[in-house]
């Protein structure tokens, strides 16, 4: 079983960047696909990125493809999620998850271990 804990979210304006990390701790990332969402208020959430166990294939969502990119260093154990040219609609909580899987999982149900979240407000 492996912990997640998320940090790097906070407020900045369009057009600005973070990056998120995901820590986890009690199994090595490296066992999983991780995967970043997303919740806005009164929505769904949504995947947002996905990187494979092997690092080598990587899904996004069609709103952040070209400004969004997500990594892994499993040597530190922690997964990335650098957003630039940040927009309004990217507000929301932002969870990094991990799935029991080697390829890339695009399914929320299939995400086995959640991080608590962290908000990401974009002002305009």
């Amino acid at each position: 079983q492996v912990q997640l804990v998320e940090s790097g979210g906070g407020l900045v304006q369009a057009g600005g960047s973070l990056r998120l990390s995901c820590a986890a701790s009690g199994r090595t990332v490296s066992s999983y696909c991780m995967g970043w969402f997303r919740q806005a208020p009164g929505k769904e959430r949504e995947l947002v990125a996905a990187i494979s166990r092997s690092g080598g294939n990587t899904y996004y969502e069609g709103s952040v493809k070209g400004r969004f990119s997500i990594s892994r260093d499993n040597a530190k154990n922690t997964v990335y999620l650098q957003m630039n040219s940040l927009k309004p609609e990217d507000t929301a909580v932002y969870y990094c998850a991990a799935a029991e899987t080697g390829v890339v999982v695009a399914v929320l149900f299939e995400y086995d271990y959640w991080g608590q979240g962290t908000q990401v407000t974009v002002s305009s």
